[in-house]
């Protein structure tokens, strides 16, 4: 029996750095029958340049273009353009999958009208965490209070702005320490690069409650760790993953980009596991 894929999806990634970058050379070496990363841009030419001498079938594009010459727009930016690049990818009626989903809270809704006036999608992979599939379930039971506490080691939060504005040295704290608490939408204010994972929290519970964060800096931590505990009518549950960092950039989890490229399989799939 012959078995049939979905037609080859083209792909374009906005953003070159670490994150787009591994995306583009894992997607196509892994699913090359199924993708072809047909562009790529970067606000930095030469970073967009150094990515097409290792995957030379990528065109370097501006936005504009690539939105028009590509199926599926990813956006592996930043916060601070992650929402402007959807909204006019969604209006020119493509796809989108977000990679800094902190940049589209609070406008949220915005952005779901545009995709559903224009019959689009748009993708949230899990990113660092597991267990958003449950938390949407819980959502549809009624959700009480969600607190993400996250432990980072001092390289991770290196030169943040909030930690630098703050005058915290990270490299001189001795044990574990608090350096943030705050609500949902005063993280992703504060680490826009950090905290993703609050975000599709959010997204996740529906808004039905507002998540309580916290971040330490653990000098004794050499991942990233995530704990994450939410309340409902239908069940209590805990949620505890350690991140290995990124090869390339040690801010970011290997597991959010591995998600990703999970999502990217199910968009191209007809299986698809979990909700």
């Amino acid at each position: 029996m012959k078995i049939v894929f979905k037609k080859k999806l083209k792909i374009g990634i906005v953003g070159c750095g670490a994150i787009g970058t591994s995306l583009a050379m894992i997607a196509q070496k892994r699913f090359r029958a199924r993708v072809d990363v047909a562009a790529i841009c970067d606000r930095d030419q030469a970073r967009a340049l150094r990515l097409h001498k290792r995957l030379p079938s990528a065109r370097v594009l501006s936005l504009d273009r690539l939105i028009a010459s590509c199926d599926l727009v990813i956006e592996a930016a930043s916060a601070a353009s992650s929402f402007d690049i959807a909204k006019k990818a969604l209006q020119k009626k493509r796809d989108v999958l977000l990679m800094s989903v902190g940049g589209v809270l609070g406008k949220e809704k915005k952005l779901f009208r545009i995709a559903r006036e224009n019959n689009k999608n748009i993708y949230f992979p899990s990113g660092a965490i597991c267990g958003l599939d449950g938390v949407k379930a819980l959502a549809l039971a009624g959700i009480d209070e969600i607190i993400l506490r996250t432990y980072k080691p001092p390289e991770a939060l290196r030169g943040a702005d909030y930690i630098v504005k703050k005058g915290i040295d990270v490299d001189d704290i001795r044990t574990e320490k608090l350096v943030f608490q705050g609500d949902a939408r005063a993280a992703t204010k504060a680490f826009p690069q950090n905290i993703n994972v609050v975000a599709l929290l959010s997204l996740a519970a529906r808004g039905q409650v507002v998540p309580l964060v916290q971040i330490f800096v653990s000098p004794r931590l050499k991942r990233n760790v995530h704990v994450i505990e939410v309340k409902s009518r239908a069940a209590r549950v805990e949620i505890r993953c350690e991140n290995v960092p990124s090869e390339d950039n040690p801010k970011t989890s290997k597991l959010a980009i591995l998600s990703a490229l999970t999502t990217l399989d199910g968009i191209c799939d007809v299986v698809r596991i979990g909700s």
